[in-house]
């Protein structure tokens, strides 16, 4: 697996490289793996994830990134995950940092209410069938599927935590969604987006069609937003971006490779493959969408890197990307495969003009975490 980057490089030396960073859906396994992801690329470029000029997530990239454009550094995100503690440092909301949730909100409770019988959304699903080719295959079948029946409370309360007021201190933080009737995107956060509280924009973007209870925002309901697409790279297409850093869980570049091995290893195989065919066939979907959304934003002279999962990634994540049980091999191994992917001599090239962070946004201070600078307050500010 290789990180793929459009071909030439930064001309000269600019003053000011304008940045822009793409988190993918990818479920609990999906954020694990964007945590150790994004603490690689901090350490190796001394640049810090949060003052990206846009930070788009979609699923468990919203989640990640309102942390990360909330000021929060990616080597504090694994050293909690790790279960580190850090005495005397607190949260926005005064409370011990210890005390968050360790998991990124993955603490699945049942919805309050009556369970919901029947499809999702009608309106979607036959809206998708009258028009397929404009459709993902997420949004044919998502409205079909029942509403889900695990509460959205867990990650309102994790991003309350992290997130003081109603919105992060960032110019250009966008958590995608999917508007539940229509089955349109909405990129909460930009202008002529419907206006939402940034726990309800990150749990809509999250809710997972038929696991998530669907996130009620006005007289709307939304859903994951990668039912639309895992990544939303093309949102950012046209915004004066020199270099867009996205990080996509749910594509690979090795899709379909198999290894021999003998009549054993064939059968193996095949059962696998039987079992894999619906996920295989989403993320080679997925996949194809993500490189058209490349293409166009590269036609506005943009450069581009995708960063994927290798197959140490997806020995570490295994089947379930719902599962809690892995989040930190998950963590520690992206954390290797990303510094590996960045090492590229075409990639280095790319990263050399992105601007030097603050070093506690890119690693932990030194000393007792009382004389650390303030952790959570963003680099960056709103307009």
């Amino acid at each position: 697996m290789r990180a793929r980057v459009c071909a030439g490089g930064f001309e000269g030396k600019r003053v000011t490289v304008k940045v822009g960073l793409v988190l993918g859906a990818g479920g609990v396994l999906g954020g694990a793996w964007l945590v150790g992801g994004l603490s690689a690329v901090a350490r190796e470029t001394d640049w810090d994830p949060g003052s990206a000029d846009f930070v788009v997530g979609t699923s468990a990239g919203s989640m990640i990134g309102a942390l990360v454009a909330g000021g929060i550094p990616p080597w504090f995100m694994v050293a909690h995950s790790r279960g580190e503690v850090f005495e005397g440092l607190t949260g926005p909301d005064g409370r011990p940092a210890a005390e968050a949730d360790r998991s990124a909100g993955a603490s699945f409770r049942l919805h309050r209410g009556i369970p919901a019988i029947g499809p999702g959304s009608l309106r979607m699903a036959f809206t998708a069938m009258a028009n397929p080719l404009r459709h993902t295959p997420l949004q044919m079948v998502a409205g079909w599927i029942p509403s889900g029946f695990i509460s959205t409370d867990s990650l309102r309360d994790t991003v309350a935590r992290a997130v003081p007021g109603d919105w992060v201190d960032h110019p250009n933080y966008w958590a995608v969604a999917c508007d539940y009737e229509t089955g349109r995107r909405v990129p909460f956060g930009r202008l002529g987006s419907p206006r939402a509280h940034i726990g309800d924009a990150v749990a809509a973007s999250c809710a997972i069609p038929g696991f998530y209870r669907p996130v009620k925002i006005g007289r709307r309901r939304y859903v994951d937003g990668g039912v639309c697409s895992v990544s939303n790279l093309d949102l950012v297409a046209g915004r004066g971006l020199d270099l867009v850093i996205c990080l996509n869980p749910l594509t690979t570049s090795q899709e379909g490779r198999r290894s021999g091995g003998g009549v054993r290893a064939a059968a193996t195989g095949a059962i696998s493959g039987a079992i894999d065919f619906i996920p295989s066939l989403t993320r080679r979907a997925s996949r194809g969408r993500l490189e058209r959304e490349e293409r166009k934003v590269r036609r506005f002279g943009t450069q581009v890197i995708v960063i994927e999962p290798t197959a140490e990634d997806h020995s570490a994540m295994g089947r379930n990307w719902m599962s809690t049980e892995r989040r930190q091999d998950v963590i520690d191994t992206a954390e290797e495969t990303v510094a590996k992917q960045l090492s590229s001599p075409a990639i280095r090239a790319l990263l050399e003009g992105l601007p030097k962070g603050e070093p506690h946004k890119v690693s932990r201070p030194s000393g007792h975490p009382s004389t650390w600078p303030e952790l959570l307050t963003s680099t960056r500010r709103a307009a």
